[in-house]
């Protein structure tokens, strides 16, 4: 059974110890819209979603539940002067979590 976005996005915000009101405050998104997203009687906009995965510290595909950037990235690396793998691991799947939305949006690339 999958599991609908607002109890997703409900979940991210009790793992990452926020009331309502700080997540509110966090994405800029008003209580009130942010308990209907969480309780489904709104939809919410991708720009939100986003602004949540930020303040929670989750992936858009965790609060989606759609198939991650993780599961379809291949990737190699070496880790030097001690570095954290898994800290730059989560740093690059964020990276590449932003880049997926951004093309989903038909944003485009700038050099």
């Amino acid at each position: 059974m999958a599991t609908g976005i607002g109890a997703l996005i409900e979940r991210a915000r009790v793992a990452a110890g926020l009331s309502q009101r700080a997540l509110a405050d966090a994405t800029g998104i008003s209580q009130p819209t942010l308990s209907r997203i969480i309780s489904g009687d709104r939809q919410a906009k991708m720009p939100e979603v986003v602004a949540i995965a930020w303040a929670t510290g989750h992936t858009v595909a965790q609060l989606t539940g759609t198939g991650t950037v993780a599961d379809r990235a291949q990737y190699a690396a070496r880790a030097t002067n001690d570095s954290d793998m898994d800290h730059m691991r989560e740093a690059l799947l964020h990276f590449m979590e932003l880049n997926d939305y951004l093309d989903d949006q038909a944003i485009p690339t700038t050099i």
